[in-house]
Formats: structure tokens, sequence, C-alpha cells
């Protein structure tokens, strides 16, 4: 059977590739397989389900809720809600599943379907295979009081809030910020959250219309941020994405801080106070050298893992790690949450520029950023990456000559046939140079 999840649930063109059969279906095996494996024994099986504000979550949202009900799950319905939240209701009221129905940072047409394990931990690889194996087959349904109850449950984002509030401690009165809702999740709890915490907020994309979710703002469009943020003159600005798991920042001039430097700004002060296990932190290889330099001379470990969330979370868990994320801004603090937040995010930079009385120009300037370039290469055959001799040689040279200031990484796509080459250097023109160089290496090597 071909697969159906990918490294963040199962996502497709809302009513194309996911439909509500489809959504109906995957929460009823999800619901047998979670019973097969005795996770519900012994008591009747909860589970809550929230969505971001995509026209399509509507729809989909009513078929979840309805094949989990039919399987005897009763259900609490949070609608719409930030991942993070949803992660964090599902260990809070003790579920034994939780769902999420978003496509997080892609445009409105797309959708998609996550389930957490008790606890709000993501499903493992096993089970959701074990989800997609019993898809379209015959099963005994419950019959009478078997069949689940579904509930509003009214109060999510306002618990959700308080438990952000929990982790910190400085107060941030006296701070102007302007935060970019995405029109996404986070439209309510993202400003509640920060205004709770005494920022002086000034909040945008907190207008869902059901079709504007992402568009043309967030973290994926940072200019309205940028913009607002000079307007206002505010001291900073973040910018969350359509599920609110991500979160990238700009300074008070409008300039960018990505995931990278976030994570350095946070690192820097978890480690102050002793709270940054181990002094190491979870980053994956696209992690920009210059971070990883500046951990270095700060004397913080920088641990890498394969691009995605998710393996960044593994190697947390697995290490006991309190600080991971992606250059991309999902940024995993595991003390407070099971996923990336991006409010949570946004609370802790908040605090850190509170505590220091810097600005978080100041702050992020701990990076100095080598040059990154990435060119894909389509149309080869991206097995053989890492294999084909020439290339690899190829690759050595330019290493060689890059020596510490500057690497080379060679990505095979997950989805399409094409590898991705990714140079820094110590100028943009080197960088340029040294990756088109590689580029026709493997446009000649691996050509299909």
């Amino acid at each position: 059977m071909p697969r159906i999840f990918g490294t963040d649930g199962v996502r497709g063109l809302a009513n194309g590739q996911l439909t509500a059969e489809l959504a109906l279906d995957l929460s009823v095996a999800a619901a047998r397989v979670l019973a097969d494996r005795g996770e519900f024994a012994g008591h009747r099986p909860l589970a809550v389900v929230g969505r971001d504000t995509r026209i399509s979550g509507q729809f989909l949202e009513h078929a979840v809720v309805a094949g989990l009900a039919s399987a005897g799950v009763d259900v609490l319905r949070l609608r719409v809600l930030p991942t993070p939240a949803v992660a964090f209701m599902t260990q809070a009221l003790g579920a034994d599943l939780g769902v999420v129905i978003s496509a997080s940072h892609n445009p409105m047409p797309d959708n998609g379907i996550k389930f957490l394990a008790r606890g709000g931990l993501k499903l493992d690889d096993a089970v959701e295979r074990e989800i997609e194996q019993h898809l379209d087959e015959p099963w005994e349904r419950p019959l009478g009081a078997d069949v689940g109850r579904v509930t509003p449950y009214a109060t999510a984002v306002q618990e959700y809030v308080d438990h952000l509030l929990s982790t910190i401690e400085a107060p941030l009165a006296g701070i102007r910020v302007v935060l970019d809702c995405a029109h996404g999740a986070a439209y309510e709890a993202g400003p509640a959250a920060l205004r709770a915490a005494g920022a002086e907020v000034v909040a945008i994309g907190t207008d869902p219309d059901g079709l504007n979710i992402n568009d043309g703002c967030g973290s994926t469009h940072l200019g309205p941020l940028q913009a607002a943020v000079v307007e206002h003159g505010a001291h900073v600005g973040f910018a969350l994405d359509g599920d609110a798991d991500r979160c990238l920042a700009v300074d008070h001039t409008g300039t960018p801080v990505d995931g990278d430097q976030i994570m350095a700004v946070l690192a820097l002060g978890m480690s102050e106070r002793g709270r940054l296990h181990r002094d190491t932190v979870v980053a994956t290889v696209m992690s920009n050298l210059g971070f990883v330099n500046a951990m270095k001379a700060a004397g913080i470990g920088v641990r890498q893992t394969k691009v995605g969330d998710r393996y960044v979370l593994e190697a947390m868990r697995v290490s006991g790690y309190s600080l991971g994320g992606e250059q991309s801004g999902h940024v995993i603090m595991s003390d407070h949450a099971t996923t990336g937040d991006g409010i949570l995010t946004a609370l802790h930079v908040l605090e850190r520029m509170a505590t220091t009385g810097q600005s978080l120009q100041d702050l992020a300037g701990i990076v100095t950023r080598l040059p990154q370039v990435l060119v894909n290469v389509p149309d080869v055959d991206k097995s053989r990456a890492d294999e084909d001799p020439v290339v690899a040689a190829a690759v050595a040279e330019e290493e060689a000559a890059l020596g510490d200031g500057g690497r080379v990484l060679l990505r095979p796509s997950g989805t399409e046939n094409l590898v991705r080459v990714m140079v820094e250097a110590g100028t943009e023109e080197e960088a340029h140079a040294v990756a088109g160089r590689l580029a026709d290496v493997v446009k000649r090597q691996l050509a299909l």
C-alpha cells in the first residue's frame, strides 16, 4: 500500500486528494488501531479535535468527528485552535487521541490531518502504517450506548493562554510588539497571550474569512510585518504561520530574524539559567554555519538531524534535550511543549528582551550568518546522490577549498526527483559559484 502519511500527517488538496470520505476513514482506522493496541482498555476513549481557519476545515472536522464517534470514541470539539494548543489540550485533558486539521503554512486550498497520541506526542510511524493498512476494511461497529458522544469545548483558548503565561517569569510591560497571526489558528490566542503577559500588542492578520489564511502574510510573507513594525515604532515583530507551530521575527528596523537566530537567543538565556539540558541545542543540517559557530563560541553544543521538525523532536526525546528547532521557525521548548509553538517562542524571546534590556537586534547579533545558496537540480536520479564517486569527489574538492569558512550539503528531495545543493561561503558570490559548479556535476552525473 502506498504511503498516505507524510512527515507531518496526511496533507493534500482539500476535496481533491483529501476528501471527507478519506477523513472519516482515517479517523475510524485510527480509533480501531489504538483500540487493538490496548490504548482504550478500561475506559471510554476520548479524543480532542481542533482545526485552523481554512473553510475546508469545517467539513473535514465534521468528517473526522463522525468517524471517531462512530467508532465509539467520545469527542471534544476544540474548534479553531493552534496545533500546539491541541497538543497541550490532548495532554491536559488526558485524551487518548488528538486530531489537528490544518495544512500549516501551505496555501488555503490545501488541508491536512495530523493525529497525536496520548500526551500530545505525534503518532509513531508504525502506528501510522497500521492506520493506512486498516483503511476501507469491514469492521464491527458499536451500537446503542456504545457510540461516541460529541461535545463542544468552549474554554480551550483560555486554558492554553493560561498555560503559556505560566512558562514565563518576567513581565513584558513597556515592550511594543507587532504580531502577525496569518489569519490563522492563533488569531485569538496569540494577541491574548502577549497582552496578558504585559506587552503592548499591535495585532495584524487577525481577520480570518476561511480563504485568507497565509495569503500574503504570516511567516511565509514577512513584508506586512516589517512595514507594521516600522510604522508603529514597535520594538519587535513576530510572524506565525497558519497553525502557529512556527514563528519568525523582525527587529525594530524591520530586519528579519530567522529560526537559527531565535534559537541562539533562547539557548543563551536558558544556558545562563541552567535550563539548557547538557548545554546542547538540536538543529537540522540546514541550520546556518554561523549559528553553529556562535553556539560553539558560547560553549553550547549543536546536535544536528535530518531536515524536519519530527527528527528534531525525536532527537530531543531520546536524549532529553530542552531546546531544538529549524531555520524555518519551528522551535521546540520541551519543558513546556511537545511540538513547535510560535506563541510560546515569541513570549520567551520577549522575556529575554525584558530581562536583559537588549533589543532583538543586539540579541540576535551573536549569530553572523554566512551567505547561503540553495539550488534545486531537477530530473535526476536522487537515489545515487550519496553514491556517485564523481559527485562525491566534486563535493570533497569544494569543501576543501572552503575550509572552515563554509560548507556543502547535497540533499535528495523527499517528494520529487531532484537533488538540493546547499552551499555556505564567506561571500554570496562564492556561494553561488560553488553551488553552480556542483549543480552542473549533479545534473551531468545523475541525469535520468
